[in-house]
């Protein structure tokens, strides 16, 4: 009776998704990570540009940067970006950029 109750109890071990077993390797991880991160300020640049009905030569005119840059951006294609561009491109859209570490906030600005 004991060793009946001790099989339904044990759980069967659960096999990793292919995602999981993708995510186990370093430089895949890495690479994904650097890809999630291009793919999210993506998304939110094109988002940012439609809420303020912001063209690419307008946003283009307003902060400074190439409109060939930011279709790049928008486009996920890779390049160097630097945190001034970043922050131009942000507070033209009416954003502000901050680090924050706890409580602790800096205003980065262009």
């Amino acid at each position: 009776m004991m060793k009946e109750l001790r099989k339904e109890n044990i759980m069967p071990k659960k096999s990793k998704s292919t995602f999981d077993k993708f995510m186990e390797d370093e430089k895949q991880k890495e690479l994904f990570d650097k890809e999630y991160a291009q793919f999210l300020f993506s998304e939110f640049l094109i988002e940012a540009m439609e809420e303020q009905s912001m063209s690419v030569r307008a946003l283009s005119k307003d902060s400074g940067i190439s409109t060939s840059i930011i279709q790049n951006l928008r486009a996920m294609k890779p390049g160097t970006i630097t945190l001034k561009t970043i922050s131009s491109l942000m507070h033209s859209l009416g954003y502000e950029l901050t680090a924050q570490k706890g409580r602790k906030k800096i205003k980065l600005s262009a």
